[in-house]
């Protein structure tokens, strides 16, 4: 049988194995895995290796921050960035403003998707407000309309209260929907920070002690009780330090609808970075800083166990001079420095180089973490697998490639890359979203608006419903 494209001769990452296959493509679907296919075109892949398109669900694109400030990246600059990574889908952000009803604010990001989305997408409801109109009733209506997951916050001057989280938990589970939560303590963040700055400590590097692990760990303990109060399945976003592991991990063997992310910046970097010259450390600032070396190893224990698990960006991007990261002066104090990097390209070959080329978890582990297991916990339909069925989602690897980032690299609108002088072993040389070539041997082929919405599934309320209670 003929197909539209048939990737010849390469080894693909299925199942949970590595076997060496062809696929075989036909409208925009994977049709057959094997041997001696014919295709309309023919794509030798002899010597690489094919996982599926990554899934990267926690990205910042085209957002107003909680500061008023506008993300460097539009849709249009981001996920062409995620192509040239390997990433063919993303859950970004449709981010209530204060007094707006939610309809209208997940209408708003449609519409810039719509115009400028290169690869598949879909979206997170981060609510700030829960006073305004309607606000159950467009909740519940966004999310049988396959929004199906909401994010709230629990620090910031977006934060929500125990009682409103609870009630968002209880509309969500009963919905079907997954409720993402930025866990810290506002009041020991809050004390911390007046210390500091009554101090005089006012450089990047002390916004690492303005965020003490001990915040994270009590908002942590605290959500997870929440989870298990409603049964409403509950992802924790960004997890940073080894006792919020170690509280995700006994609140999933009491049977809690509990789930959680961290990402490359805490698994490859420690507060260090932050401590640079001037206000240099200002490109790593970021919530939570990143931590100790001891978290790092928890956090790979967590992955390695189950207990973790996906790999996320937080892709949260701005530039490095007064339109982004200084917006209140060069010389402002870390308060009042924006937050975030971005990680939307480096995700993949940073991941594959720590887990394929360095062997943490071989080729299966990173196909699960990065694109298998997001697809899953979230619903998004076709995508996750090289699989017979599935979308055509494909990345090519060059496992003998070597590269090392430089100061401003990256396809983003960011005009920095955190991860410079960084070598990575293993390089995407072809990116496939839907069986069409979006990235080949580092040329952008990708369109503006070619990007689907993705419409998503129900949430199950169990541990066993989504990826099993452990791996």
């Amino acid at each position: 049988m003929g197909h539209d494209l048939v990737i010849r001769g390469g080894r693909v990452v299925t199942g949970g194995a590595v076997v060496e296959a062809d696929i075989g493509i036909t409208e925009g679907r994977i049709a057959a895995l094997g041997h001696g296919f014919d295709g309309a075109e023919v794509v030798r892949a002899e010597g690489l290796l094919a996982t599926p398109g990554g899934v990267d669900p926690h990205c910042h694109i085209e957002q107003m921050s909680g500061m008023g400030l506008m993300n460097a990246d539009t849709f249009e600059t981001a996920t062409r960035s995620a192509a040239m990574g390997g990433t063919t889908s993303v859950i970004s952000f449709a981010a209530q403003a204060k007094g707006q009803r939610l309809s209208d604010a997940v209408a708003d990001y449609a519409t810039r998707a719509a115009r400028g989305a290169a690869v598949d997408h879909a979206f997170h409801i981060s609510v700030s407000d829960p006073s305004v109109p309607a606000f159950e009733d467009d909740l519940r209506a966004l999310i049988a309309a396959g929004h199906r997951s909401i994010k709230v916050f629990t620090t910031y001057n977006i934060k929500l209260e125990d009682a409103d989280i609870l009630g968002i938990l209880r509309i969500a589970g009963e919905a079907g929907a997954l409720t993402c939560i930025h866990a810290e303590n506002d009041a020991i963040i809050g004390a911390a920070r007046a210390r500091l700055l009554a101090e005089g400590r006012t450089r990047p590097i002390d916004h690492a002690a303005s965020r003490p692990r001990e915040a994270e760990i009590e908002a942590v303990a605290r959500m997870c009780r929440l989870a298990e109060v409603t049964r409403a399945p509950v992802m924790i976003f960004h997890v940073s330090t080894a006792e919020a592991v170690a509280e995700i991990a006994a609140a999933r063997a009491r049977g809690a609808p509990i789930w959680a992310e961290t990402c490359p910046h805490y698994l490859f970097q420690t507060e260090d970075v932050l401590d640079r010259p001037g206000t240099e450390g200002a490109k790593w600032m970021c919530s939570p800083p990143q931590r100790t070396k001891a978290d790092q190893a928890a956090l790979w224990a967590g992955l390695a166990a189950g207990h973790l698990q996906i790999v996320s960006s937080d892709h949260a991007p701005y530039r490095f001079d007064e339109t982004g990261k200084f917006s209140n002066g060069r010389d402002a104090p870390f308060p009042a420095i924006a937050n975030g990097m971005p990680g939307l390209e480096p995700r993949l070959p940073l991941m594959f180089d720590a887990m394929v080329s360095g062997g943490r978890l071989g080729p299966a582990g990173f196909a699960r973490l990065t694109a298998e297991a997001p697809a899953a916990l979230y619903g998004l339909p076709g995508k996750g697998r090289i699989a017979p069925g599935y979308d055509a989602d494909l990345v090519l690897w060059d496992m003998g490639r070597a590269v090392t980032y430089g100061a401003d690299d990256l396809h983003d609108n960011v005009g920095y890359n955190p991860w410079e002088g960084t070598t990575v072993t293993g390089w995407p040389v072809a990116t496939y979203l839907r069986g069409q070539a979006v990235m080949r041997e580092g040329d952008y082929l990708g369109q503006p608006g070619a990007g689907r919405w993705l419409m998503r599934a129900g949430i199950g309320t169990r541990p066993a419903d989504i990826m099993g209670t452990s791996r």
